[in-house]
């Protein structure tokens, strides 16, 4: 079996902050890096944030099927490895991947089992509130990005769990809430009590 948590949602839900506290609070927790094509932004880091690649370098790894998905997301490619996924989910292992929609119902069509939780923002207004925020600017990239965000919470359906960051606290309290009760499902703990039962230590 392995153990994947999916974690999505639109630009400004503050998904990349809450994963990073997820992690920092449950260190067992494997990260999933990403290949992309879009250029590093100030303080991310080769390997840690994403594996940084150019354009010709991504298609033929694509071409070679090397990802478990991919795809195109503000003019930029997006996957994750096979590497990633074989090496980091599994056995006593668990992986939490930071995808979007598309990527998403790929790894959820192979791995049935998976995890899904997709983060919102509380209103629209604080969905253009954050991105103007993000963007300095409100121009026809930051419209067209606020229209991929729409189109991307109306795929919310096909997700386990939903949370409303509201404020910041309680939704990575959630987050870690929810990554508890998974640990917790029969399916992952029926084998102990197998063993009990049989009057196994």
């Amino acid at each position: 079996m392995h153990n994947i948590i999916i974690i999505s949602g639109p630009s400004g839900c503050g998904k990349s902050t809450m994963i990073h506290r997820l992690l920092a609070e449950f260190p067992e927790l494997n990260f999933s890096v990403s290949h992309t094509t879009r250029p590093p932004r100030p303080g991310e880091v080769h390997g840690r944030d994403y594996y940084f690649v150019d354009r010709p370098v991504f298609q033929k790894m694509a071409k070679k099927h090397e990802f478990a998905e991919w795809a195109e997301v503000h003019g930029q490619l997006y996957g994750s490895s096979w590497r990633e996924i074989r090496a980091k989910s599994g056995k006593n292992r668990t992986l939490v991947l930071d995808i979007d929609v598309q990527g998403a119902r790929n790894i959820q069509q192979q791995f049935p089992e998976t995890m899904s939780i997709f983060v919102i923002p509380p209103s629209l207004a604080e969905l253009k509130k954050r991105l103007r925020k993000r963007e300095m600017k409100w121009d026809p990239e930051t419209q067209r990005r606020l229209q991929m965000a729409l189109n991307e919470m109306r795929a919310y359906e096909s997700y386990q769990y939903l949370i409303v960051n509201r404020d910041l606290r309680s939704a990575c309290a959630e987050l870690c809430c929810l990554y508890t009760a998974h640990g917790l499902q029969m399916s992952r703990n029926e084998e102990q009590i197998k063993k009990m039962t049989r009057g196994r230590k």
